[in-house]
């Protein structure tokens, strides 16, 4: 078992029930999530200690998400309350060759109105092995931004790995403005691991990259404290019918999975964090690259078949589905 800190926003979604169009009918479903917190719940399921980092409002909707975490066995001490609001977004599920859309309202919130030394480190890194932020966090305040490089500063310094996921969110660039480049590149320069891809790295270089090994070639020469570079590879043939891979570099090699097929999706929210989680939980339970890769990749297909943000399967879960055992009623 590792102790593994997460930082970033935590939201609560309302999704339009089934497949129907948003207040289609006068009926939303709620789930607590967001990318930071959904990679804390997938590990406290594998059975590690995942502890949040994060700023809430003192309400009754924050009450309920931060319940909603240690329902699945997630620390929160070191979830502050501020002022502002608990963010929020809305979503709408595709279905059949109409895709899903997600609606933010996250302005105003305490996570992004938080100062950026609002948590004290030491306090939060405390006994840690490695500390998880994502790229959604700057892409939600200036305030926000500084916090995720303190974070990852402060986390070096105490020698703690660090763990970033790119999740570039357009819509939150879009709705803050400004030029991302610099802000990103100086987060991704203190990942000891990073989940990123090819487009990513073109965002951050400026210049087009067309394959997943060039990009890590320029992340590697770029980032010196980076060792690892991960990244799933979709192909969406429709909103129910997905292809799925995943590839990891080292400065020493790739590793690539099998390509799965996922059919009959429940909900598509939440599989990258899975695979994240995924890949922590190979790196810290000392799984070879194969083994680790092949496991995080299955975690993520698993996320498809689980409503909500969260995904709740076990590790045993995720090693059933590996067996090829079938998906017949497990008697």
């Amino acid at each position: 078992m590792a102790r593994i800190v997460c930082f970033g926003e935590i939201l609560i979604r309302l999704s339009a029930p089934g497949r129907e169009l948003m207040l289609q009918t006068p009926r939303l479903d709620t789930y607590a999530g967001g990318a930071e917190a959904n990679v804390a719940v997938s590990l406290a399921r594998f059975g590690h200690e995942a502890r949040m980092a994060s700023i809430l409002p003192d309400n009754a909707l924050a009450h309920g998400a931060l319940a909603e975490l240690r329902r699945w066995n997630v620390d929160t001490r070191s979830v502050l309350t501020g002022a502002g609001r608990l963010g929020l977004y809305f979503l709408t599920s595709g279905a059949g060759l109409r895709p899903s859309d997600v609606l933010y309202d996250r302005a105003q919130s305490a996570f992004a109105l938080a100062a950026p030394d609002a948590i004290d480190w030491s306090a939060a890194l405390e006994g840690a092995d490695w500390l998880h932020v994502s790229g959604v966090t700057p892409a939600v305040s200036a305030n926000a931004a500084d916090a995720a490089h303190r974070a990852m500063k402060a986390a070096r310094a105490a020698g703690v790995r660090v763990s970033y996921d790119a999740n570039f969110r357009a819509k939150l660039w879009e709705a803050r403005g400004g030029d991302p480049t610099a802000t990103l590149d100086a987060l991704f320069a203190e990942a000891d691991l990073a989940f990123a891809e090819a487009r990513d790295l073109s965002l951050l270089t400026g210049h087009r990259i067309d394959s997943d090994e060039a990009a890590a070639k320029i992340a590697f020469e770029r980032y010196p404290n980076l060792q690892r570079l991960a990244s799933t590879a979709r192909k969406v043939i429709s909103a129910d019918h997905h292809e799925l891979s995943a590839v990891s570099f080292t400065r020493t090699g790739a590793t690539r999975t099998r390509t799965h097929t996922i059919t009959g999706i429940v909900d598509r929210i939440g599989g990258g964090d899975a695979f994240a989680a995924g890949v922590l939980h190979g790196l810290v339970s000392g799984a070879g690259e194969q083994a680790m890769l092949d496991f995080a990749l299955a975690a993520a297909c698993l996320k498809h078949y689980i409503p909500g943000d969260f995904n709740l399967s076990t590790a045993a879960d995720v090693q059933f589905y590996l067996s090829n055992s079938g998906s017949d009623v497990r008697r």
